[in-house]
């Protein structure tokens, strides 16, 4: 845990040397969702590999990169490409960056992703506001030691994602006239495709969305004091009855699509906080 705590150290100092301000807002962009990018003022992009102790992600459509920034006259921090038990990584990895975000300052984090709307009311392509979660992925990235520095050994859980900022992005994407869903969301350790009787199971345990991420960085958010919106990009019908094959492709394309709409929900967010 000493050698973990100090690559964070590493990696945090590295990043105040080259900020001009401290962001409190950070947003986590997921597959296909990296349109945002694209609105932040004077860009300063900084390559992962260039990062003392980051780690590099491998999944598709995901670049790579932090990105700071004004995005409506606020400083923030975007995190281009985030990583997935499913690369290999341990849980402390994955979650590796959203200990640095604590520690440069950041208080809210948005986080992004693609799930299948196993809610059979869901239509693909619409924005989902996740109002709780399930971690159906077999590890926590909390277990081991507990850095007191950071947070509690036993932190609550209870507003994960915080109903106070939800509501607001909900309010928002009512004036933009953005159809959306709020709904749980239940993370599985990936990377196959579910299969119908897994997806059945899911559902019954009341789950309305699934996907490979969000939920460990959720955690160490929480666990850290950070506040969490989070927003899933609905992309395709996981519901068992009728289940079609699909692939990482189709994910993305309607991802990339789905994620205009959710440009211009996070823009407005950041501008009211």
């Amino acid at each position: 845990m000493k050698e973990y705590i100090e690559r964070v150290n590493k990696a945090v100092e590295f990043l105040k040397s080259k900020l001009e301000a401290t962001p409190k807002v950070a947003i986590v962009l997921g597959s296909g969702l990296h349109g945002i990018a694209e609105s932040v003022e004077n860009p300063l992009r900084i390559s992962y590999k260039d990062i003392p102790g980051f780690p590099v992600s491998t999944a598709p459509g995901h670049k790579g990169e932090l990105i700071f920034g004004k995005l409506n006259g606020k400083d923030v921090m975007l995190m281009n490409g985030r990583f997935h038990y499913y690369e290999g990584y341990d849980m402390k990895t994955v979650t590796f960056p959203i200990r640095v975000m604590q520690l440069l300052g950041v208080e809210v984090l948005v986080v992004t992703n693609a799930a299948g709307g196993m809610n059979p009311d869901f239509e693909i392509g619409r924005p989902m506001f996740i109002t709780d979660h399930i971690n159906m992925m077999g590890d926590n990235p909390l277990i081991g030691p507990n850095v007191d520095e950071w947070g509690p050994r036993f932190p609550d859980m209870s507003n994960a994602y915080d109903k106070e900022l939800r509501n607001k992005a909900v309010n928002i994407a009512k004036k933009l006239n953005i159809p959306f869903y709020e709904g749980v969301y239940v993370a599985v350790a990936g990377p196959n495709f579910e299969t119908p009787a897994e997806l059945k199971m899911l559902r019954w345990m009341g789950a309305d969305a699934v996907g490979m991420s969000t939920v460990p960085e959720v955690i160490v958010a929480n666990h850290g004091g950070i506040k969490v919106l989070g927003i899933s990009a609905i992309t395709d019908k996981a519901v068992h009855e009728d289940l079609k094959p699909l692939t990482a492709e189709e994910v993305l394309e309607v991802a990339n699509r789905t994620g205009e709409m959710m440009v211009r929900i996070i823009s407005e967010f950041v501008k009211e906080l």
